[in-house]
């Protein structure tokens, strides 16, 4: 059985920073699953903190650099997307390399950057990072998904679940148990936009609905609550399929 974990970097990343203590329960959670029979998993690393402050110091730079030297300035420097795609990758490998350092007995592969590469797949744990622009590592997780024949992600972010609306500005926002990946496009919009604050790509849930993956989001830092999805047991998320 392989299993797909899109980790979100505001677990393995926050603003305070990594933790160590985190890492190692996680590991603990992760290797007694893995104990079962022909078991795989595939961790997937987002970049966090790191990748949205590394962002919002990029559109800085670019809004006090033409407010001196006018647009025309800004011909030398890159103002697309796909700079901050660039800048928001960089962050993914860095957390992605903690990560594999963290599992590195089981997991002696390289840090996958490419998901259509032909990488091979000697261990227990698979660790990947930011591909190329265009979309997030949520994106990469999918593809990885397919890959391996896995059924599902778990999206681990830093909410328990998605809602209705946004509760930070709704105080009325209910939770969702489920949810389609068509109402879901609804609410986040079709596009990726770098850095955005979304559940789930929707590049990636575009993809995910088109091949009948199913996702699971849940909070990354109850680790029993990640245990009991591991293991099939109820437990507090959304799923998305």
């Amino acid at each position: 059985m392989n299993i797909v974990i899109s980790l979100g970097g505001s677990i393995v990343a926050p603003q305070e920073g990594p933790s160590g203590i985190f890492l190692m329960q996680f590991r603990n959670i992760l290797l007694s699953w893995l104990n079962g029979d022909d078991r795989r998993a595939i961790i997937v690393v987002g970049g966090g903190a790191a990748a949205r402050n590394w962002q919002k110091a990029y559109r800085e730079f670019l809004s006090n650099f033409s407010e001196v030297n006018g647009d025309r300035g800004l011909r030398d420097f890159s103002c697309s997307n796909e700079a901050l795609d660039r800048i928001g990758i960089a962050a993914t490998r860095l957390n992605a390399q903690l990560v594999k350092e963290v599992f590195a007995d089981c997991c002696i592969d390289p840090i996958i950057t490419d998901p259509s590469s032909g990488f091979e797949a000697n261990g227990r744990i698979l660790v990947a990072a930011g591909w190329k622009p265009g979309f997030s590592t949520d994106y990469d997780a999918v593809l990885l998904a397919e890959r391996f024949s896995a059924k599902k992600v778990i999206n681990l972010s830093n909410i328990s679940q998605i809602y209705d609306s946004d509760p930070r500005i709704n105080p009325a926002a209910r939770p969702l148990s489920r949810i389609t990946f068509d109402s879901l496009i609804k609410m986040t919009g079709a596009d990726w936009n770098p850095g955005a604050n979304v559940p789930f790509d929707p590049v990636a849930a575009a993809r995910a609905r088109e091949i009948g993956l199913k996702v699971i989001f849940a909070s990354g830092t109850n680790l029993q609550n990640l245990s009991d999805i591991l293991y099939e047991k109820a437990f507090v998320g959304t799923i998305i399929e």
